[in-house]
């Protein structure tokens, strides 16, 4: 974990500790971005690179997630990786789809 710098304000936010992903909360993300994340449950922080022009709203993969691995947000599973997503990589309906249908 880092300390941000004073007045440093967080591009990426996880909600758990155990998530694998987390939202974007800045208009612009682009690719090779330093973010600053912050892990809300007890605001820890760290960093992790921007590997994609990523939307705000859109999800970032924390680590590198395969192909029928589940994406956790919030601790709990929100669907299933369908194609393989490096970390820092884009988390979105062309690689993650809900397990529901």
């Amino acid at each position: 974990m880092s300390n941000p710098a004073p007045n440093e304000i967080p591009h990426l936010l996880v909600h758990e500790e155990a998530d694998n992903v987390g939202v974007v909360v800045v208009e612009g993300l682009t690719a090779g971005t330093d973010m600053l994340c912050c892990i809300t449950h007890d605001n820890s922080t760290f960093r992790l690179t921007a590997g994609a022009d990523v939307p705000i709203g859109h999800k970032i993969a924390l680590k590198d997630l395969k192909d029928g691995d589940t994406a956790i947000k919030y601790g709990e599973d929100i669907g299933k990786i369908i194609a393989d997503i490096p970390q820092g990589g884009h988390v979105h309906t062309q690689n993650c789809k809900t397990k529901r249908w």
